[in-house]
């Protein structure tokens, strides 16, 4: 049972470094003990995201429906043929990750599947099960079991979590709108994005990072590297938008570049080191 359980995280950690280089990176800084089920949480997300993100020529909600089934049987039954729902369960049934943040999770993924514009109830559900959830498992991971401890945090890693998706809608607003159909922000004409609709996200971003940041600080020093790093990355990545205009935005993509982020990995390093993080 050790080899298939080892062989399952394996294909949950090949998932990650093929689909996320940011996460890899942070994950790789983690203490050994914490990137096994960090990686196995990030193949669960990752896989029910390219189900109704990339499999257009399949019956979506059919797959979907079928991977949900399977994530609760995996869970039930503490087993499962398909390595990423194996690893998967292994850290829910450990940690004890709350069944109500996987419903959440993939209750998000269902609403991409019909969804294609969102008010703002809908926009604030989307980014709860969509990406608070999933900083909530980690969080769980982080833990060890210290409920104290989680609830402490669990409001700054909510934020984190929303941050981090909000910047993704705005650097991927082009393909979404084009290539899926999507408007997330509420409100939003893609075809009339203003600069003074992309300062107000700005604000609401910025307001997510600042709070987020109180958390990190007191995250265990084992993964306090790794998630500072994550946000260091993707505040970088949030700059580089802010100095850009609306019309910019809605025509490229903004990325990070890899020497850019190394030089973050080194600069988080001594900040970390240091005990002095911003």
């Amino acid at each position: 049972m050790q080899l298939f359980d080892e062989v399952c995280s394996i294909c949950s950690k090949k998932v990650t470094t093929s689909y996320s280089t940011s996460f890899s990176l942070g994950i790789k800084v983690f203490q050994d003990k914490y990137r096994e089920p960090i990686y196995n949480i990030y193949g669960f997300v990752r896989f029910a995201d390219e189900i109704v993100d990339t499999f257009h020529d399949f019956d979506k909600e059919q797959l979907l429906n079928d991977f949900e089934r399977d994530t609760y049987k995996a869970i039930e039954d503490g087993i499962s043929l398909n390595p990423i729902l194996h690893s998967f369960q292994r850290v829910v049934r450990e940690y004890n990750i709350e069944k109500e943040l996987i419903s959440a999770f993939l209750h998000s993924m269902r609403m991409d599947l019909s969804n294609n514009e969102y008010g703002e109830e809908q926009y604030k559900e989307y980014i709860y099960g969509s990406a608070e959830v999933v900083g909530l498992m980690c969080l769980r991971v982080f833990c060890e079991g210290n409920d104290v401890y989680y609830n402490e945090l669990k409001d700054q890693a909510k934020s984190l979590g929303s941050a981090f998706q909000k910047i993704n809608f705005l650097r991927d607003i082009k393909s979404d709108y084009v290539e899926r159909g999507r408007t997330y922000f509420p409100g939003l004409d893609f075809n009339n994005f203003s600069n003074d609709h992309k300062l107000e996200i700005e604000a609401d971003i910025k307001k997510d990072f600042d709070y987020a940041l109180t958390g990190i600080q007191k995250l265990p020093k084992e993964v306090r590297l790794g998630v500072f790093l994550a946000y260091k990355y993707y505040l970088n990545l949030f700059f580089k938008i802010s100095m850009c205009s609306a019309e910019t935005i809605a025509n490229q993509r903004i990325r990070v570049k890899n020497r850019k982020k190394i030089y973050l990995l080194a600069t988080s390093a001594i900040k970390n080191q240091l005990n002095f993080l911003n």
